[in-house]
C-alpha cells in the first residue's frame, strides 16, 4: 500500500469492500485498513440478507414492490427518525444495490421467498443460498481483489489526519510503537459501530447494556469518538439490534424462523413472558429483563422450515436442539419444570386456535397451535450492533451539527447513523444494517469518484 492514494477505506466489512469496489471501478486508488485479522466484521456473522424494494429477482417471482411501500413500511416499524431522507434514500437505491451486488460484484445472491421477517410486508430478502454472511464478504473480498484493491488485516487506524477541518487520511499502528500515515483524499468510515464499547453502550443504549455481545471484535466506536471531535453530528444514537434467542452455550443464533413461523420462548420457571412476535431485535430486551436464559419451543413443522438454513442444521447436528413427544419432554430436557411448559404452551395454542385472546396480545401464530413432536433449544438476548452513528447526507458524506459536510469525510453502515429510528430495537427491520452498510458504502465510492474528477466537483 502506498502512502497517498485517492480513497482510504477504515474497515473491512460490507460497508469498506462495497465502497472500494465502487471507487475502484470509478477509476480511483483505493485500499482498505482492517484491524483484525480477516475482513468481514459484523456482516459476515450476519445472514447476508440485504433487503430491497423493486428487484428484478422480485418481479420475475411475481412479487409486486417498490421504494415507497418499502419506506412506508420503515416507517411503520421505526416510528420517530431524526433521519426520514436517509430511510427515503435508502429504500430508492435498495433495488440497484442489490442488483449492483450480483451483475458488477458477482454475489450468490438470491430472492429469499420462504420467510419476509419482522418489518417486511413483502418478501423483500436477497441473500445467499447459505444465509451465512461470511459468503457474501467472501464474494465482495473476491471482488475487491479481482480489482487489485488491497486489503490490509491486522492495521488498526489510530486517529484521522485532519488538516484545515478537512480529513486527510488516517494514522496508523505500524508496530514497535511506530505509527505511519496513510494520505487520502478522501476517507470512508466503514469500521462498524461501539457494540463492542461497553462504555458507549451503556451511555446510548442503556436498555441492553446488560446482554452480552454477539457482534464482532472491533466494533469500538472510534467512528463516534472522533466524528464527535470533528463536530460531527450524531442520530438515532439509542437504536440497535438486539437478538433474542442465541443458542447457549453454542453462540450461533437460533434462527427466528422457529418463533415467527410459531415457537415460542420460555423463562426459567417454564413460563412465557410476552409477545415473541415483536420479532428477534425488539424482544431482545424484554428476554434480559426475564432472566439469563430462556427455552424455545417448536414444532416438527417448523424445524422442517429451519432446516433449509445451514447454521440451523449445524446447532442441531451439534446437539443444540431436544426433540421430545410432548412439550413437558423437551422441556424437562433443558431444566424446566415440564407440567408448567405443558401448561403455557397449551394456553398458546388455545390462542393460536382462536379460542381466547393471547394474554400478551401476540395475534400472528405462524403454523400454531403447535404439534407433536416438540423441540427445545436454551438461548441468551444478545446485542450484535448499534444503530445510531454519524449524520450523513445522500452520498455519505459526514455532516456537521451545523449542516455543512466535513471535507473528505464518509461514512456508511455501523459508523453512519441506521434507518431503525430513535429508540431501542423496535424500529430494527430485517437487513436494515446490510442495506445502510452496502449501499451507504457504493454511495460514498461513487460520489469520491465524482469530487476528485477532474473538473468541478
Amino acid at each position: 500500500m502506498g502512502d497517498e492514494i485517492d480513497f482510504l477505506v477504515i474497515g473491512g466489512g460490507a460497508c469498506g469492500l462495497a465502497g472500494a469496489i465502487a471507487a475502484a471501478d470509478a477509476g480511483l486508488s483505493t485500499a482498505i485498513l482492517e484491524k483484525t485479522e480477516r475482513p468481514g466484521g459484523n456482516s459476515a456473522l450476519s445472514t447476508g440478507s440485504v433487503p430491497a424494494a423493486g428487484t428484478r429477482f422480485q418481479r420475475e417471482a411475481g412479487i409486486e414492490d417498490d421504494a415507497e411501500a418499502y419506506f412506508r413500511d420503515l416507517m411503520v416499524i421505526a416510528g420517530e427518525t431524526d433521519d426520514p431522507d436517509l430511510v427515503r434514500r435508502m429504500t430508492a437505491v435498495s433495488a440497484e444495490t442489490v442488483e449492483w451486488l450480483v451483475d458488477t460484484v458477482g454475489a450468490r445472491i438470491e430472492l429469499v421467498t420462504a420467510y419476509k421477517h419482522i418489518g417486511h410486508t413483502k418478501e423483500r430478502l436477497h441473500a445467499p443460498k447459505s444465509r451465512r454472511g461470511i459468503d457474501l464478504v467472501n464474494d465482495l473480498v473476491a471482488a475487491a481483489e479481482a480489482r487489485d484493491v488491497p486489503i490490509a488485516v491486522g492495521n488498526v487506524a489510530k486517529r484521522l489526519i485532519v488538516e484545515d477541518g478537512a480529513v486527510r487520511g488516517a494514522v496508523v499502528d505500524a508496530g514497535g510503537g511506530e505509527e505511519m500515515e496513510i494520505r487520502a483524499r478522501a476517507t470512508l468510515l466503514a469500521l462498524n459501530g461501539f457494540g463492542a464499547n461497553r462504555d458507549l453502550v451503556a451511555r446510548f443504549c442503556p436498555e441492553i447494556a446488560g446482554a452480552q455481545y454477539f457482534g464482532a471484535p472491533g466494533s469500538d466506536g472510534e467512528a463516534v469518538i472522533w466524528g464527535e471531535s470533528l463536530g460531527a453530528r450524531l442520530d438515532n444514537m439509542a437504536a440497535y439490534q438486539g437478538y433474542a434467542a442465541v443458542a447457549d452455550p453454542h453462540g450461533s443464533i437460533l434462527s427466528w424462523t422457529t418463533i415467527e413461523k410459531g415457537g415460542v420462548l420460555l423463562d426459567a420457571s417454564g413460563h412465557r413472558f410476552g409477545d415473541e412476535s415483536l420479532g428477534y431485535s425488539g424482544y431482545a430486551r424484554i428476554v434480559l429483563g426475564a432472566g439469563p436464559h430462556s427455552y424455545a419451543i417448536f414444532d416438527q413443522r417448523i424445524y422442517e422450515i429451519a432446516m433449509q438454513e445451514e447454521e440451523f442444521a449445524e446447532l442441531d447436528a451439534h446437539g443444540g436442539l431436544k426433540k421430545g413427544a410432548t412439550v413437558a419432554e423437551v422441556a424437562a430436557a433443558q431444566g424446566l419444570d415440564g407440567a408448567v411448559a405443558e401448561d403455557a404452551v397449551a394456553a398458546y395454542n388455545r390462542a393460536a386456535s382462536g379460542e381466547g385472546a393471547d394474554p400478551f396480545g401476540r395475534t400472528a401464530f405462524g403454523l400454531a397451535p403447535l404439534q407433536a413432536p416438540f423441540y427445545s433449544c436454551r438461548t441468551v438476548p444478545a446485542l450484535f450492533h448499534t444503530q445510531g452513528g454519524l449524520h450523513v447526507d445522500a452520498d455519505a458524506r459526514v455532516i456537521r451539527t451545523d449542516g455543512t459536510a466535513i471535507p473528505g469525510l464518509y461514512a456508511g453502515g455501523g459508523a453512519a447513523a441506521g434507518i431503525s429510528g430513535r429508540a431501542g430495537a423496535l424500529g430494527y427491520a430485517s437487513g436494515n444494517g446490510l442495506l445502510t452498510a452496502i449501499a451507504l458504502g457504493r454511495l460514498a465510492g461513487l460520489d469520491a469518484a465524482r469530487r476528485l474528477a477532474p473538473g468541478p466537483a
